[in-house]
């Protein structure tokens, strides 16, 4: 109805052109100045970025629960099972320049390979099973890990000086962090329960179930990316946040958006901007803590799985793989409200100072188990809550990292950035989840213990560095 408030107005994500009395009405979109510092995507194209990123993330965890077993089964190791969750990023890794080559400076077609390599590689992990094949575990994953390439992309889209306000950044951060938390809780959890269907069928059984049902979801999601996603202008086309629009062509409301264009392309392009070494400090430092924290939650739920079934001496649960998925996903789900509330606060808190709250929660977290361990008083509700305070503080700080840099950089910086964050995401997750996997054949203690030291390193570069993290609200 119009005039109506609705939840995406609360959560910050309507545009004012989407709000008000005529809500309703079907317009084109009219040009927007260039210090427009609010704009927001269309909405359809929005949700189907972010849902993106979630059925990622669920396709990634939802084997968290049993490829430690299925692994185990088909003739593999602990460490093996740790590499199945890891090597996505391999792939993905190897296939960013590549696919920046082809995606024309937009995201059609990254989305429809993210479809089509994740509909492939969970029908593959899926038929491993049948086929009794090891290494077609491995395959399937690394085919889903080329699609999951677009994880960089939603990124992206979410700072894309084109379509998104500087002061919208830390919120769409935010809501892709909590579509993060949703895939990392709800994931391990459906795997969980898929694992016990009955082994008597070599096709669908409480192994493969998980890549069977991935692969179905993907499909019908490929259906509506087709239907409802509007992509961005090409890159041929001049950014929103940089188009020098001259004035009597700003100010015509009656100028067509192909008018506005023309006259933009009319200006010479900026000089090419040079980092100093203060905005260079503060991309490492981003950089950094991208890979910190995607390493240490890689390595928890790659851990929680081989701990809680090991004979390790601190070791109170010999949990099945069930029992993993849920504590895994009990801890995602009890950090979601905290990060909800996060949405609200982004608009008002500074992002390093949302950075030192989350590194501060999860550092505590690493440390209540590093005593817990060291003294044998592990139980439930002691090993629960420092892998709560770990989920929740390290989601938390990852909202921050990209949405800080695009505020402090130029737009034409913006592929740049989403390039350096999520290539240490890349690296952080895979070496987390093969760090995770061995964590009881290294010991509990110095597993913990890289983790703390690495968060160590983090401050003092924060530290160093703090004046020069300021950047705007929103």
């Amino acid at each position: 109805m119009a005039g109506t408030t609705t939840a995406l107005d609360l959560a910050g994500l309507t545009s004012p052109e989407e709000r008000g009395p005529k809500a309703d009405a079907v317009v084109p979109p009219a040009p927007r100045a260039t210090s427009d510092e609010l704009i927001l995507p269309p909405t359809p194209s929005l949700v189907i970025i972010l849902l993106a990123g979630t059925l990622m993330q669920i396709s990634s965890f939802i084997v968290v629960p049993s490829a430690n077993e299925y692994a185990q089964l088909l003739g593999g190791t602990a460490t093996f099972g740790g590499l199945v969750l890891g090597i996505p990023v391999v792939a993905s890794l190897l296939s960013v320049l590549p696919m920046m080559a082809f995606d024309q400076g937009a995201y059609t077609r990254p989305l429809h390979i993210a479809c089509g390599c994740t509909v492939l590689g969970m029908a593959l992990y899926g038929l491993a099973y049948a086929a009794n094949w090891l290494y077609l575990i491995l395959i399937g994953r690394l085919v889903c890990g080329v699609g999951w390439t677009f994880f960089m992309y939603v990124k992206r889209y979410c700072s894309d000086p084109r379509i998104v306000g500087v002061r919208r950044r830390t919120t769409l951060a935010g809501w892709q962090v909590l579509g993060q938390a949703v895939g990392f809780s709800f994931g391990p959890f459906v795997g969980g329960l898929l694992s016990k269907i009955n082994h008597e069928s070599k096709v669908f059984n409480g192994f493969t179930a998980p890549g069977w049902v991935m692969a179905a979801v993907w499909a019908g999601f490929w259906v509506a990316v087709r239907v409802w996603f509007i992509d961005v202008p090409r890159a041929t086309e001049a950014p929103i946040e940089l188009a020098q629009v001259p004035a009597d062509v700003e100010h015509d409301a009656s100028a067509t958006p192909s008018a506005t264009a023309s006259a933009s392309a009319l200006v010479p392009p900026p000089p090419a901007h040079r980092l100093t070494p203060q905005q260079a400090g503060v991309t490492f430092t981003m950089c950094w803590f991208a890979m910190v924290c995607f390493f240490i939650l890689g390595a928890w739920e790659a851990n929680i799985p081989v701990f809680t079934a090991s004979d390790a001496p601190a070791n109170p649960f010999h949990f099945s793989p069930f029992a993993a998925g849920n504590m895994i996903a009990l801890g995602g789900a009890c950090a979601l409200p905290f990060l909800l509330l996060n949405l609200y606060y982004a608009r008002r808190v500074q992002d390093r100072h949302t950075l030192v709250l989350g590194t501060g929660i999860g550092l505590i977290g690493l440390l209540i188990a590093m005593a817990i361990i060291a003294t044998k008083k592990v139980n439930y509700g002691s090993f629960f809550i420092a892998w709560f305070l770990v989920a929740l503080g390290f989601n938390l700080a990852t909202t921050v990292t990209i949405a800080l840099l695009s505020k402090q950089l130029p737009g034409e910086w913006n592929g740049r950035i989403s390039l350096m964050i999520q290539a240490s995401i890349y690296v952080g997750r895979v070496a987390g989840a093969v760090w995770g996997g061995s964590g009881v054949k290294i010991g509990m203690l110095g597993y913990i213990g890289c983790q703390i030291a690495f968060v160590g390193v983090g401050v003092v570069l924060s530290l160093t560095l703090w004046k020069n993290m300021k950047a705007k609200t929103g």
